[in-house]
């Protein structure tokens, strides 16, 4: 259909709905599963929330993070910069966990995150009260932010795609129980069938296009390739250079095939410069961190006479307690390590009752003798040593640990709550001892909540026969002065190397999850200390050691008269 027309002495054809057909190859570089058949669902999107470090002890200044947990979609990172976008400028720690998924969204996330100067650690974050997937959770209203929790790294991963994000940190951590792997990109092709209407007209026999419209899109199937593309591979190499990190990465993943994952050993992460360090993530989200000077950026005060604050509200930076005179008020003096007899008071247990050793406090170069003044009175009896401890003196602690190994005692991280008074009080004064060569027995119970065991207390743990620490007792591990004294020790105590290494390669306190602490071997079991000190362990055949029937008055009454 046309028409011919003169116009201002010229003469021109135009030819209308006009139909070309064309085939429009489109590429789309994604990570791709451990198979090649469609790729499977990895889980859900990612997601980020903001968390407020639920550790006991810490408030009113708490570090918090950025959790980011999931697949990495094409719309992930418009969720990174909304979350920041509420954050105001602060710089929170992000902490991932993701089985990777959009390489251009990762790029994207690496980017954000470097153009806002934040850190990033592999781990997972295990909340308490209000759940991400939650609606109307009111659970931590008026508590200063809408989710807590305590992150761990034991099986985070960080994997395909997630590398790309974790790169654009400006510090990068992934510790020993995380996972951080690579492997080939997957460039997906779709073939799509595309009708176009053009209109064109002829001026001096050549033709010139004036419109061209797409009036109808259909699918013709795609196709895969496994091998990097030159493009492909340039823009990456661009990237991670742009980021300080080498090339090697790249070519692992340029040799790995698609269908598997190769994880990244610790001193090629480093090598690379794709970690910065082998530290867990407790050095960007321990609560202790909070104490230095200055304060980090993601440590926030929740006054505790004062209304809560949004979490995503910026507050100023924690600053130490200064008194009038304006000289820094000096830290807490933690109490030196004091042991205890204790004997249970659960009413079930009565007459036959469970008793242990009750040990809290701060190791010192004393801890050993004080211990083995204890054990004195008790006239080889084997009682259980149930210990809450921040730590302290490494020598003290190898030796106090030795000493509990040569007389074949158990031990237990837990807290004594006494029902008569506490030891350490002014004043307290222990009951009668109830048999020959003991000056005196308190009365309580044993609790795992709010049980702290760091650094040097873990080794004198690893000295006990039985080693046990409870699901709400907390255990962590830092590296220490005496390195050759403490692998030394551990040999002896027939306790597994990577007990060492995680302690040799953690310079901020590491808290060990409960399966680690048994595969590490520094704990013999999942039991609380209760396997140790519940009221109905003396029912049990054959009696345990700690167990002991106390005079009744008939029995007292039975004996001759004194004359």
């Amino acid at each position: 259909m046309g028409w011919w027309r003169r116009l201002n002495g010229r003469t021109w054809w135009s030819l209308r709905l006009i139909c070309l057909v064309s085939f429009c190859v489109i590429g789309h570089a994604a990570f791709a599963a451990k198979t090649k058949k469609p790729v499977p669902d990895l889980g859900p999107t990612m997601r980020f929330v903001v968390v407020r470090s639920n550790a006991p002890g810490c408030e009113p200044t708490c570090p918090e993070w950025i959790s980011a947990e999931g697949t990495i979609e094409a719309g992930t990172p418009a969720l990174l910069k909304r979350t920041l976008k509420a954050l105001r400028g602060r710089k929170l720690p992000v902490v991932v966990d993701s089985p990777g998924g959009h390489v251009e969204a990762a790029l994207a996330l690496g980017r954000l995150i470097r153009k806002n100067k934040l850190d990033i650690a592999v781990g997972k974050t295990r909340f308490t009260g209000c759940q991400p997937d939650a609606k109307d959770c009111k659970e931590n209203d008026g508590k200063g932010a809408r989710y807590f929790g305590n992150p761990y790294a034991n099986g985070a991963i960080c994997n395909s795609a997630c590398p790309l994000m974790l790169a654009g940190g400006i510090r990068r951590v992934v510790g020993q129980w995380a996972y951080l792997g690579v492997h080939q990109i997957t460039t997906t092709y779709i073939r799509t069938k595309l009708q176009y209407r053009t209109t064109y007209r002829v001026v001096r026999g050549k033709k010139k296009i004036i419109d061209k419209k797409i009036v109808s899109r259909k699918n013709a199937g795609s196709y895969k390739t496994y091998e990097m593309s030159k493009a492909v591979e340039k823009r990456l190499a661009a990237y991670l250079k742009q980021m300080g990190v080498g090339l090697g990465v790249l070519e692992t993943m340029k040799n790995t095939p698609a269908s598997g994952i190769q994880q990244l050993a610790p001193y090629d992460m480093l090598q690379t410069k794709l970690v910065t360090s082998l530290d867990s993530l407790d050095l960007l989200t321990t609560p202790t961190i909070c104490r230095a000077t200055p304060v980090p950026a993601n440590c926030r005060e929740i006054p505790a006479n004062r209304d809560a604050k949004p979490a995503d509200v910026p507050m100023a930076e924690a600053k130490p307690d200064v008194p009038p005179s304006g000289e820094t008020v000096p830290p807490k003096q933690e109490a030196e390590m004091r042991f205890a007899l204790v004997r249970g008071s659960n009413p079930l247990c009565n007459p036959d009752c469970p008793e242990w050793i009750s040990a809290e406090g701060k190791i010192t170069a004393g801890t050993p003798d004080r211990l083995r003044q204890l054990l004195d009175t008790v006239g080889g009896r084997r009682l259980p040593v149930v210990i809450s401890s921040p730590g302290g003196d490494v020598l003290g602690a190898l030796a106090a640990g030795r000493l509990i190994r040569e007389q074949k005692l158990d031990v237990a991280v837990a807290r004594t709550d006494f029902v008569d008074c506490d030891p350490g009080a002014v004043g307290c004064i222990a009951r009668d001892g109830v048999h020959a060569g003991l000056d005196g027995i308190h009365a309580g119970l044993t609790i795992d909540s709010g049980s702290e065991c760091d650094a040097a207390c873990a080794i004198m743990v690893a000295g006990g026969v039985r080693r046990l620490v409870g699901p709400s007792a907390r255990l962590s591990v830092q590296s220490l002065g005496q390195a050759r004294q403490v692998e030394a020790y551990l040999d002896d105590m027939a306790i597994g190397r990577d007990l060492f290494t995680a302690i040799l390669r953690n310079s901020v306190r590491h808290q060990l999850e409960p399966d680690t602490m048994l595969k590490l071997g520094l704990t013999t079991g999942r039991q609380s200390v209760d396997e140790l000190t519940g009221a109905t362990i003396c029912r049990s055949v054959p009696k345990p050691d700690n167990c002991r029937v106390t005079p009744s008055a008939n029995a007292e009454a039975a004996m001759p008269p004194k004359l």
